[in-house]
C-alpha cells in the first residue's frame, strides 16, 4: 500500500515566508501522524507563467506540474497571506486555473497568516467559501496565525501549535488507518 499524497500550497512569493512555514509545519505533522508523502509549494515554485496565463494550457511545464500535484493529491493544505482582508490575486488566479471537479470531495486544511488579529476571519470568510465552490471538504478547524505566533520564521506559539495538532487530527476522518512507512534501515 502506497502512502497517501499531501500537497501544500502557500500563496506567497516571499522567502522566507510565515505562510510557507505554517503550511510546512502542518504538512510535517500530518506526515508524521499519517505517513503522507508531502510536497509544499509557494507561488515562486509555480513560476512566472502564472501571471500571464489566461488558461491552464497557457502555463509552462513548471506551473502545470504544480497544478498536477495539487489535483492529484489525496489531501491539500492551503495557506494564504492576508492582504487587505483577503488572499492575494495571483494565489486566486492559480486556484482559478483548476477545474472545480478536480477538487471535489478532497479534504483541505485551510490556513492563513497576517500581521495581526484583524484578519483572523479571512479563513472563514474568504478561503472556506472559495473551496466550498469546489465542493471540497474543508476541515472544520481553520488555522490563522499572526506575526506574534512566529520566531525567526518558526512556529513558536503554543496555542498555534495546539490548533495545528487539532486540524491534523481531523484528517483521521479521511485517513483512519495511517500508513506507516518503514525507514530504509529497518
Amino acid at each position: 500500500m502506497s502512502a497517501p499524497k499531501l500537497v501544500g500550497i502557500a500563496g506567497s512569493f516571499n522567502r522566507p515566508s510565515k505562510t510557507y512555514t505554517l503550511v510546512q509545519t502542518v504538512a510535517d505533522l500530518a506526515g508524521d501522524r499519517y505517513g503522507f508523502t508531502s510536497k509544499v509549494y509557494d507561488l515562486h515554485d509555480v513560476g512566472p507563467s502564472l501571471g500571464s496565463a489566461q488558461w491552464r494550457k497557457d502555463l509552462d511545464d513548471q506551473a502545470k506540474s504544480v497544478i498536477d500535484d495539487i489535483v492529484s493529491s489525496d489531501a491539500l493544505i492551503i495557506g494564504s497571506p492576508t492582504f487587505k482582508g483577503s488572499y492575494p490575486g495571483l494565489f486566486k488566479h492559480l486556484i482559478d486555473l483548476i477545474d472545480p471537479h478536480e477538487l471535489r470531495a478532497k479534504p483541505i486544511i485551510i490556513t492563513a497568516t497576517g500581521g495581526g488579529d484583524r484578519h483572523a476571519l479571512m479563513v472563514e470568510h474568504q478561503l472556506r467559501p472559495l473551496f466550498g465552490f469546489f465542493m471540497a471538504h474543508t476541515l472544520p478547524t481553520a488555522v490563522y496565525a499572526s506575526d506574534r505566533d512566529f520566531t525567526d520564521y518558526k512556529v513558536s506559539s503554543e496555542p498555534l501549535a495546539a490548533r495545528i495538532s487539532e486540524v491534523v487530527g481531523e484528517l483521521a476522518a479521511f485517513f483512519p488507518h495511517p500508513v506507516r512507512v518503514l525507514a530504509a534501515a529497518e
